[in-house]
């Protein structure tokens, strides 16, 4: 039924569909309901600690037979820089005063750490059967220790560049993330946000250059968009945004309401939340700081003295400064449980394919 089936007995789920790991928006629940419905269910944990990790793996585990991805960063950690947290905090210090804060009050670290050794060693002991990375690859001593594990072992790619690297530095498969797709821009080989491409224009000059599979990413939330990525050469789709408004997911009811009025124009490129480039639904602070403000001290840093300003505005039922992370075509998910969605994309793409063919 799928015009290319090289994905799914690469990672062994009923359909060529992977939901996206979405940090501090999902956990174990979601990984298993799209599991249950036919997908690679991927767990987040650049936000976990290693037992918590081990944990939710451990949840998945009792309650589906199904294969798991485990998904990491893998920047390049930068110190902190004193100067330019002071900055960052005096540019936020009317926010502080409104919402009664103390801006010389301790905050947190900021809590995205990249792949190391010791969860290499939880990757070792815990055999997911898919282990994937965003900005890049490990070192390669701790990538031969995940793939000596048995994993297969997957990236995103946002320009042709990066995807060539990727397949010449050993992965299974790519994902091809175009510049629609919510969360983080996987990009590494560059730092241009303005050259990013679209999934379009990506996906097929990403298939003419790898011969690995190919997973279009961003944009993608209905039938439509899985059997266009087919058309265009993909192996298979990674897809987020259409799950946020799943009961399963994490995301908070006024962040849900916000999601659930987005329209195609609704998100935007920011780096004020962490520090990166990440795509999501424009926020206060986004859009007021923002989108792009030179003064964000680097990733993850620039979420630290932000921390205090989203717990005190989610208690007033606000998400001025939160990460609403989602793509272009956020307007397209739906709320219903992630095993019925997850069907019915599959089945809304083999009737299109089947229509096409036909």
């Amino acid at each position: 039924m799928w015009p290319d089936r090289r994905l799914l007995e690469l990672f062994k789920t009923e359909f060529p569909i992977v939901l996206a790991p979405m940090a501090g928006a999902m956990d174990a629940d979601l990984v298993i309901a799209a599991a249950q419905g036919g997908a690679l269910g991927s767990l987040p944990c650049a936000m976990l600690s290693v037992e918590k990790a081990r944990e939710q793996v451990s949840i998945i585990r009792q309650r589906v037979s199904a294969p798991v991805n485990m998904n990491f960063f893998c920047h390049k950690a930068v110190e902190a820089d004193p100067q330019r947290e002071a900055g960052w905090k005096l540019r936020l210090a009317a926010y502080y005063k409104e919402l009664g804060l103390d801006p010389a009050a301790p905050i947190n670290p900021a809590n995205r750490a990249p792949f190391d050794a010791a969860m290499c060693e939880l990757v070792e002991e815990l055999k997911p059967e898919v282990v994937s990375f965003h900005f890049g690859l490990p070192d390669r001593g701790l990538l031969m220790r995940v793939k000596a594990a048995g994993c297969v072992v997957i990236s995103s790619a946002t320009i042709v560049k990066e995807a060539i690297w990727l397949e010449e530095n050993g992965v299974d498969a790519i994902i091809a993330q175009g510049a629609e797709a919510g969360g983080h821009r996987g990009m590494f080989l560059t730092e241009n946000i303005a050259e990013q491409p679209g999934t379009f224009a990506l996906v097929p000059q990403v298939v003419d250059a790898v011969k690995v599979p190919v997973i279009a990413a961003g944009g993608i939330a209905d039938g439509r968009g899985i059997a266009a990525a087919f058309a265009l050469g993909a192996a298979g789709v990674q897809i987020g945004s259409a799950y946020l408004r799943c009961p399963e997911s994490r995301v908070i009811a006024p962040a849900r309401s916000a999601l659930a009025q987005a329209r195609d124009d609704s998100t935007v490129i920011t780096n004020v939340m962490t520090g990166r480039p990440a795509r999501g639904v424009a926020n206060r602070v986004m859009r007021e700081v923002g989108p792009i403000s030179p003064d964000a001290p680097a990733f993850p840093h620039a979420a630290t003295s932000l921390a205090p300003l989203k717990a005190a505005a989610e208690k007033l039922g606000r998400v001025d400064f939160t990460n609403l992370w989602a793509g272009q075509a956020v307007r397209l998910g739906r709320e219903m449980p992630a095993t019925e969605l997850t069907r019915a994309l599959a089945g809304a793409a083999l009737a299109r394919m089947s229509h096409l063919a036909g």
